[in-house]
């Protein structure tokens, strides 16, 4: 595993991420799958940084394929979330004000937002943040209806 200081050009948001090796972060990358953990961007990249070396004992166990782990740590997420929280649809901005402001008990929630909202969001201090594409769920099917 490599942990580096990641930067976002769109909203200059400075950040940590784990990445199973190097070319494992180069691969998601390029297929624009590294995001900013404020605004979504995949225009991301890597800041200077101290490396922090492993010995070679660890390094043997290393997993093969970081493509593979990465789908099954996403997958994971996306079941966490489908369980855990609640689909809010386009309401999160007012459900997510709505519960920092003690109107209603706090939850797990997700839904969608438009940059304005999130803007307006951050601006009053409600804790969100966009959860990154390949954490996402299915929007969950209406109750009630079969297909």
């Amino acid at each position: 595993m490599i942990r580096y200081a990641l930067h976002c050009k769109a909203c200059d948001e400075d950040f940590e991420a784990w990445f199973a090796s190097s070319s494992a972060y180069e691969t998601l990358k390029e297929k624009r799958q590294v995001r900013c953990t404020a605004c979504n961007s995949s225009r991301v990249d890597k800041q200077i940084m101290a490396p922090a070396v492993a010995s070679a004992a660890k390094n043997q166990d290393a997993p093969a394929d970081p493509e593979k782990m990465f789908a099954a740590f996403a997958e994971k997420a996306r079941q966490h979330v489908a369980q855990n929280f609640d689909y809010v649809g386009s309401n999160f901005a007012e459900e997510a004000r709505s519960m920092y402001y003690g109107e209603q008990e706090e939850r797990p929630i997700w839904g969608e937002t438009t940059k304005e909202e999130r803007e307006a969001l951050k601006e009053e201090g409600v804790p969100a943040a966009p959860l990154p594409e390949p954490f996402t769920p299915a929007i969950p099917k209406p109750k009630g209806q079969l297909n």
